[in-house]
């Protein structure tokens, strides 16, 4: 979708909460112009580095937390934590990208969607594009009953342009 929106190419990207770097590589694979990965985690931020010297996509790869993050950026593409375990773990991620974004794209627990669609529209940002899927998370965490859970989200396309 981001792609095909034009959000891409040519774009300075920012992959907040990176963790491997799977979506900040991807966008310069698909031509971003810059790409920014931060997260809390040194060793996350050393596999992404990795990774993208992998495939050969540049980028700067910062250890930071999310709310440190300076823009401006065309685009964020992020997976933030889905608030479950943390009541509300999304929300720095999530104010910090539309402060920062012109368009941001977030992965959400669906069960949080109406929660998060009313913090995008308090920010003076609007909902542009929707897609429902269902996540296959395999047993990682210690809270993680089943081998397997599929988890239902929503990724939201926000146009966050102020003005």
């Amino acid at each position: 979708m981001a792609l095909a929106r034009g959000d891409l190419q040519g774009r300075r990207v920012l992959d907040p909460g990176c963790g491997n770097g799977v979506l900040g590589i991807a966008a310069g694979l698909l031509g971003a112009a810059d790409v920014v990965g931060v997260d809390v985690d040194p060793e996350a931020i050393e596999v992404a580095r990795r990774n993208a010297q992998r495939v050969g996509v540049p980028g700067a790869w910062r250890v930071a937390d999310v709310r440190e993050v300076s823009g401006p950026f065309d685009t964020v593409l992020m997976n933030p934590p889905f608030g479950a375990q943390r009541r509300h773990a999304d929300l720095p991620f999530l104010d910090r990208a539309l402060e920062v974004g012109r368009v941001v794209y977030g992965f959400h627990n669906a069960k949080a969607e109406a929660f998060v669609v009313r913090r995008i529209r308090s920010r003076g940002a609007r909902v542009t594009d929707r897609l429902e899927y269902a996540f296959p998370i395999p047993r990682s965490f210690p809270f993680h009953r089943r081998d397997r859970e599929r988890i239902p989200v929503v990724l939201l396309r926000v146009d966050a342009a102020k003005g």
